[in-house]
């Protein structure tokens, strides 16, 4: 009498937890998490008259100035927890240059000059709009691109976006993530203290010298990791930036043991919390006043307009050299389109404008500026990929698999 009761409840187990399974494994639900984060965090910061979502991010936790450690929960998502963000990127920038689409100089020439375009148009564009403001310094906030809503949304798009496009995205987005760390790591770091950044590098060469006697990855090396964190963040330089340094030293058989015991912490935990915390924007009255500030029409056109045209322009002139070589059944029009997803920048935006500018002020408008540019590039490509009808789909004799279940980084 037992049995069929047991059948029942594995078969219910399995109803239940296998469509989980595939929503944790979805390289669209990370994007639509973040989407409602947002959209969350700005409802409750403008419900509230009290302002106490506003206070639970930055009210100053006890203690913590003792160590020098960072003092409210927003400081502790960004240097902290988005260190974990960096560790998984840079797995997957390590894993594209050693084995993937990157590992050769006729496969990372294409996506890395796209991305060099990607990042120098927008940046041009925004220094042209507050060449004589006070805000110039935030020229890095247009140079990024969100791997996670990028690839969510060609996700989206299906047969019109076809595979070895998005592989093409995928590595321009790596490399665009590359770019925007070192610009974080170089322009909007703080006063360097050269002897803890002495010290973090001297833990980084124990790090390196443990891959290099092939010692088994452990206890030790997340102990080092989190020491060179902290003398990271002593040293003025961007602290979360460790995760990257970390991710670098690490063997490259355990790669893949890092990202499966980190990628869905990150992807469905601290992004969302990154999110939650950096979007908590009062939208006043006047949002239209301040969406036509020079701050917002260098960030809305530097990635709606700026990113598609620099991506397409280095890529053509790239391929017209004969330096590099667009890949096959991809069309001239198509990668235009990509550019247009290239164009939202979500999560490294919003981090770099978290450095770029100390006023609130400054922040909310770059925040919102940001927001309506996902908003616009989503739509823009959305049209785009419908005019230009189904994409050509690749020949049988290219061996690309139709859903990447590898991407387990659907990061900026």
């Amino acid at each position: 009498m037992d049995r069929p009761v047991i059948t029942n409840t594995k078969s219910l187990r399995h109803h239940i937890l296998t469509p989980l399974r595939d929503l944790l494994n979805d390289s669209r639900a990370t994007g639509v998490l973040l989407i409602c984060c947002t959209v969350v965090s700005i409802f409750f910061a403008n419900l509230f008259s009290n302002g106490w979502y506003l206070k639970l991010w930055n009210n100053t936790i006890p203690g913590t100035s003792v160590l020098h450690l960072p003092g409210n929960l927003l400081e502790w998502i960004n240097n902290f927890l988005m260190a974990f963000f960096f560790v998984l990127a840079a797995t997957e920038i390590k894993r594209e240059l050693l084995t993937g689409e990157l590992s050769t100089f006729k496969k990372a020439i294409l996506p890395f000059g796209a991305a060099f375009g990607g990042m120098l148009v927008p940046a041009l564009i925004f220094t042209a709009f507050n060449f004589h403001s006070n805000y110039s310094h935030g020229w890095g906030i247009p140079t990024a691109t969100d791997i996670a809503f990028s690839i969510g949304a060609a996700s989206l798009l299906g047969k019109r976006f076809p595979v070895g496009l998005k592989i093409l995205l995928m590595a321009l987005a790596i490399i665009d993530d590359l770019g925007a760390i070192i610009v974080i790591a170089v322009f909007y770091g703080g006063h360097i203290q050269w002897l803890y950044l002495g010290g973090c590098g001297l833990v980084y060469g124990l790090l390196l010298a443990l891959n290099y006697f092939k010692a088994r990855f452990g206890a030790i090396q997340i102990l080092l990791g989190i020491t060179m964190w902290y003398l990271m963040l002593q040293s003025g330089v961007e602290a979360s930036i460790t995760g990257v340094l970390f991710a670098f030293a690490m063997p490259v058989d355990s790669l893949a043991i890092i990202e499966k015991a980190i990628h869905k912490y990150v992807n469905f935990l601290i992004l969302p919390l990154f999110a939650l915390a950096n979007t908590a924007i009062l939208i006043s009255s006047n949002i239209m006043t301040s969406l036509s500030t020079t701050i917002s029409l260098g960030i809305i056109c530097g990635l709606v307009i700026g990113k598609p045209l620099g991506i397409f322009l280095v890529s053509r002139i790239m391929v017209a050299l004969n330096i590099a070589h667009l890949p096959g059944n991809i069309k001239w029009k198509q990668v235009f389109g990509m550019g247009t997803l290239a164009g939202i920048g979500f999560t490294m935006s919003i981090f770099t404008t978290m450095l770029a500018f100390t006023s609130s002020e400054a922040r909310d408008i770059a925040k919102i500026a940001i927001l309506t540019s996902v908003v616009a590039s989503v739509v823009l490509s959305f049209i785009y990929f419908r005019v230009i009808g189904t994409a050509t789909i690749p020949s049988p004799s290219v061996a690309i698999p139709e859903k990447e279940p590898e991407i387990q980084l659907i990061i900026s």
